[in-house]
């Protein structure tokens, strides 16, 4: 099903422009918007599919879930007849927070390469790099409707914010990637930009699939169901903390982080706590500490003495599981053959984060926490990230698979799920066959 919806979804967005079926216009009245995403088996990465330009083609792009920006690589195959670049001074650069203006170097202006144009500084997170030449333009997208439970036709936008970057900042994305959707706390981003477009709440919502075969769901707008069960009425609430400093590949000091943060205030491991330095978890004055969700990275990472003491505290509530060599990137391995299986993954202690109060807590299970590498081999899913990070616990994508998060940018919060395996479903499991 997964597969076949796949393509309908392809297909349709090949005939946007000339299909009733697919298209509608946008709309006050449309309560929530839908991207299907794929993990790349490749890459790690999380793949979901838009419709752009004029005409619309369906264009690749991997999900940056604290990313200030959608941008596409403009400097090869990019035609549009509604490509308009944003000029100096307009309102567009204004909420884009542009870092300067300029013209084009080239003899000739061309797609992403405008006189009196403006500037932002767009990042690529896998490969850690950011670009300070990229132009903010305007282009048509297209994206699917939904009734919370069920998709409906596609819409399409006729003035979308975007960023043209050369090629070269696509290295290191999955193959056919041109780019990234960027779905941080700030005004051009894709939640920010479809709630002011669409009239409806400043919220998202991600449930990422842990299959390579088959799609999980990114819900945009107060709508957020999967078959039969309604997942918003089991959410667990935590503020969102404002990092005031910028936290990408090259932080900007004088800007707040567009990423996510929450408040991690101690672990506990089989609910006994682990001893770490708690000064870790707070955000000191240049920005650096601290908790993030990120999807830029495939699983969780830790600062080393954290890491070390989650590691020892985790193994010693399986002093009865064979240890094995280490399998990089994971230091800490076991033999599954000695490890049984529960509803929410292998029967390994629980890691919990706890968050504002000892009753508020982000429980981890072994579906989340132990990463199968070989038949008989699981290794704990968190890598060790060193000395002095910037980030002192990055929440990876591994960790959020098959969970609800629910992003509140309004309110400044999040809802998390508990395992979805809990209720014998998966993020999968989203209809994306529209209906008719």
């Amino acid at each position: 099903m997964a597969f076949t919806s796949y393509y309908l979804i392809l297909f349709c967005s090949l005939l946007l422009s000339i299909s009733s079926y697919c298209i509608g216009q946008t709309s006050p009245q449309t309560k929530g918007l839908i991207l299907p995403v794929t993990k790349d088996s490749s890459t790690l990465q999380y793949i979901t599919q838009i419709g752009q330009r004029t005409p619309l083609v369906p264009i690749k792009l991997t999900i940056h879930l604290g990313g200030q920006t959608l941008w596409v690589d403009c400097e090869n195959g990019y035609v549009s007849s509604t490509y308009r670049p944003a000029l100096c001074g307009s309102t567009q650069c204004t909420i884009s927070k542009v870092n300067t203006c300029g013209n084009c170097t080239t003899s000739t202006p061309k797609i992403g390469c405008n006189n009196n144009a403006c500037y932002n500084t767009p990042e690529n997170p896998f490969i850690k790099t950011l670009y300070d030449g990229g132009e903010i333009t305007e282009d048509v997208l297209s994206i699917q409707s939904t009734d919370g439970s069920n998709p409906g036709k596609f819409v399409k936008i006729p003035s979308f914010i975007f960023t043209c970057v050369p090629t070269f900042l696509t290295e290191g994305l999955a193959s056919g990637v041109k780019g990234t959707v960027g779905l941080g706390r700030n005004r051009i981003s894709l939640p920010s930009q479809l709630a002011e477009i669409f009239s409806f709440p400043r919220k998202f919502a991600v449930c990422l699939s842990s299959s390579t075969q088959s799609s999980g769901v990114i819900f945009f707008g107060d709508v957020m169901m999967l078959p039969k069960i309604d997942v918003s009425k089991d959410l667990i609430f935590t503020p969102l903390i404002t990092n005031p400093f910028g936290t990408g590949s090259v932080p900007f000091l004088n800007e707040s982080s567009s990423e996510y943060f929450i408040g991690v205030k101690s672990i506990r491991v089989n609910g006994k706590p682990v001893t770490i330095n708690k000064k870790l978890l707070g955000i000191d004055k240049r920005g650096d500490g601290g908790t993030k969700i990120s999807t830029g990275s495939p699983y969780s990472i830790l600062e080393t003495s954290i890491y070390d003491a989650v590691t020892k505290a985790f193994i010693n509530e399986l002093s009865n599981v064979t240890r094995v060599a280490a399998v990089a990137p994971f230091e800490t391995c076991f033999s599954s053959k000695s490890v049984g299986s529960t509803r929410v993954g292998p029967a390994v202690p629980a890691i919990d984060l706890v968050l504002q109060t000892p009753r508020v807590y982000w429980r981890i299970f072994g579906a989340n926490s132990m990463v199968k590498v070989s038949q008989d081999v699981i290794c704990l899913g968190f890598v060790n990230g060193g000395l002095k990070p910037t980030t002192s616990i990055v929440i990876g994508g591994y960790q959020l698979e098959d969970n609800i998060l629910q992003f509140d940018l309004a309110r400044s919060t999040l809802g998390f799920s508990l395992s979805l395996l809990f209720h014998q479903t998966t993020c999968a499991n989203f209809n994306f066959t529209t209906k008719a």
